[in-house]
């Protein structure tokens, strides 16, 4: 917080009393004309990047709902710490807050990337977020995050990303066989999906993905959507995008506040932290929508980038690359009872979510004859 970490309760009392003692004309505003709350919260993604722009939504979301008492003093990766360091910032109070994913901490457990990056069960992003609010993923979070890791955070998830393509290859890549030998980018419990199917892979940051790909540290690589890839470049060192993949399915945006400067927050605060994050998550998805696609129409006429969907062959790879690794992760308790909750959630939630469904690319392809190319 800014310039001091103070009790909030006790600021305020003592502005009461200050007020108190005025003249009654100027009692009543004297709590309304104190300075706003201001939170440090840095993102983990560059200042160009879509993503920086969906964290501002939330920031701008917080002041207003507060009536400017709050604000969030919003900052990109590096501003402060590196992109993958956010989690510790916040836990040592460095941040106050910060907009991330929680596969960039797997580091200090696989069980993170659970939430967000692990096997598909079925289930859509949407669905999975779903998990985390009415399905006791934001307990099992919980104590991941503060039993288990002893981590000063709270956190929560917000906005259901759409599935991540595959990635970005500079030729065809059309069987699984194909994939063996690859220097690719990824993070999480994807690295070790994608590894067990001969991949050779390094965790970078959005930010380093590009000069890695220029100096030939990785030749292929994925990060999320067609947004943030054109925005960092990638349609200048590959022009074969693959979209569909099992590799990171249904992840959503992590927000982490520091444990002890939430806490202090009178209740009515932190519930707009907490709501801003459904709010935003709302906006988000709107955004989403609008830009990936007008930006994947770019990419393909304008930079001359080849779209393809992701052939069975390596779809189909990747889910029994998720059966093969699954026995040695779920040794960890705290993962086994996560993968667990989240089978269960999914064999009865996403069983309703496609048997409910119409088939959308049938409908497409009635009205837009020829153009979906499955």
């Amino acid at each position: 917080m800014t310039e001091q970490k103070l009790n909030r309760r006790s600021f305020l009392k003592k502005s009461a009393l200050a007020g108190g003692a005025t003249a009654g004309a100027l009692a009543a505003p004297a709590v309304l004309a104190q300075a706003p709350l201001v939170l440090k919260m840095q993102t983990s993604w560059g200042a160009s990047n879509i993503w920086q722009e969906f964290a501002q939504d939330y920031a701008d979301r917080v002041e207003q709902m507060s009536g400017g008492r709050l604000k969030i003093d919003l900052l990109p990766a590096g501003a402060v710490v590196a992109a993958f360091q956010v989690m510790d910032a916040v836990h040592d109070g460095v941040l106050d807050a910060a907009h991330t994913v929680c596969a960039y901490w797997y580091g200090k457990s696989k069980a993170a990337s659970l939430f967000g990056t692990g096997p598909v069960f079925g289930a859509s992003s949407p669905a999975m977020l779903g998990w985390f609010y009415e399905g006791g993923g934001a307990e099992l979070y919980r104590e991941l995050t503060q039993d288990q890791l002893g981590l000063n955070v709270v956190g929560m998830l917000g906005f259901p990303m759409p599935a991540q393509p595959f990635g970005w290859f500079k030729g065809e890549v059309n069987t699984a066989a194909e994939l063996n030998g690859f220097k690719y980018r990824t993070v999480g419990l994807a690295a070790d999906l994608l590894q067990s199917m001969g991949m050779s892979v390094a965790q970078l940051a959005g930010g380093e993905i590009v000069p890695a790909m220029e100096r030939g540290v990785i030749d292929a690589f994925e990060f999320n959507n067609p947004s943030s890839d054109k925005d960092f470049g990638a349609q200048d060192v590959a022009k074969n995008y693959y979209l569909s993949s099992y590799h990171q399915a249904s992840e959503q945006f992590e927000f982490l506040f520091n444990k002890d400067t939430y806490e202090d927050m009178d209740p009515d605060l932190q519930a707009i932290l907490k709501y801003s994050v459904e709010a935003s998550a709302t906006a988000n998805s709107n955004k989403a929508m609008r830009r990936y696609s007008a930006d994947l129409k770019w990419l393909q006429e304008e930079a001359g980038v080849t779209v393809r969907r992701t052939s069975k062959d390596i779809l189909d790879a990747q889910l029994n690359a998720w059966s093969a690794i699954l026995p040695d992760l779920l040794t960890d308790p705290m993962f086994a009872r996560i993968v667990e909750s989240q089978k269960a959630w999914a064999e009865q939630v996403a069983y309703y979510e496609l048997m409910n469904a119409p088939d959308y690319g049938l409908a497409y392809d009635h009205f837009f004859p020829g153009k979906l190319a499955l």
